[in-house]
């Protein structure tokens, strides 16, 4: 197995994953794919963001969001509406983005306003165009080894570990965190791959010890540093997805410098985890734009 450049080995340190070049390869795969499938089709892809207040965090995702689909050959539309939009008007919107022929993926920006169930919102996006996976159509069809969208977070993390360890059949993957955005999803995606999964969480009796049996670990619990360095396997990957603010800075859930010295494979934060979800929305959107014009493409992410 040849080792990508956006693995790095360092001599007595784990092997760097770094995912801003692990995202600019799959986004440059993405591009190729794009501009064949738009002259087959006539069009671009289109991704539609929706963006409701002003949260400063999710207007530099969508902003970077924009950027990257742009340059990578699709079309970005893009709806910004403010805070005290009601519920039923976003919902109206999403149901106006489903109709349009010209719109294949559309996303929801969270977190949403207070007022706003987020849950009716996501389920009134089409599931055809439910790029970020998080339906209950395309959680069923997760559960059930259906083809459909996957949520990007956990996509990405299945990607970099492929690319760090080549076939994964039989390697214990420990995820800690069951939230449906990454933890749950995640789980079921490196079952898909034959890992042995084992889904931790705050209640999980001794977390150290069934962290220290991961081939796989997989830290997404929003805590900084929880993971120390000695609840780490020798020579295990370890997938950072925590993204904690700090007097600091930003720091991920696990313990960096120490576990570094542990593990086989690690992700920093930031620049490990965080890029590959855009990279993942964009190979989602093509995924979603062949779907619905009944075109084939190579799967980036496979």
């Amino acid at each position: 197995m040849t080792t990508p450049d956006f693995i790095r080995h360092r001599e007595g340190l784990a092997s760097l994953i770094d995912g801003k070049l692990a995202s600019a390869a799959l986004d440059a795969a993405v591009a190729a794919q794009s501009a064949a499938l738009a002259a087959r089709i006539g069009r671009k892809p289109c991704l539609a963001v929706v963006l409701v207040g002003d949260d400063p965090a999710s207007h530099v995702y969508v902003r970077n969001k924009v950027r990257r689909t742009e340059a990578a050959g699709m079309i970005s539309q893009e709806f910004r509406r403010p805070d005290d939009l009601p519920e039923a008007e976003l919902i109206a919107l999403v149901e106006t983005l489903n109709a349009d022929p010209a719109v294949d993926g559309i996303l929801v920006q969270m977190p949403l306003p207070a007022h706003i169930d987020a849950r009716r919102v996501v389920e009134a996006i089409d599931p055809a165009k439910d790029v970020d996976g998080l339906t209950a159509t395309s959680a069923g069809r997760l559960v059930l080894g259906a083809d459909g969208l996957r949520p990007c977070t956990p996509s990405g993390c299945v990607w970099l570990a492929r690319q760090a360890l080549g076939d994964l059949s039989g390697l214990h993957t420990v995820m800690i965190g069951r939230s449906i955005l990454v933890g749950k999803p995640a789980a079921l995606l490196f079952l898909e791959q034959n890992c042995t999964v084992t889904l931790a969480h705050s209640r999980t009796r001794d977390l150290p010890e069934v962290c220290r049996s991961a081939d796989i670990l997989v830290a997404a619990v929003g805590r900084p540093e929880m993971v120390k360095a000695d609840w780490i396997k020798p020579g295990a990957c370890v997938l950072d997805v925590g993204i904690n603010r700090t007097d600091a800075g930003l720091v991920g859930d696990v313990a960096f410098e120490a576990s570094e010295k542990t593990a086989g494979h690690i992700t920093p934060v930031p620049g490990g985890i965080g890029p590959m979800t855009i990279a993942v929305l964009l190979a989602n959107t093509l995924k979603a734009a062949a779907a619905r014009t009944g075109e084939k493409i190579i799967d980036p992410l496979c």
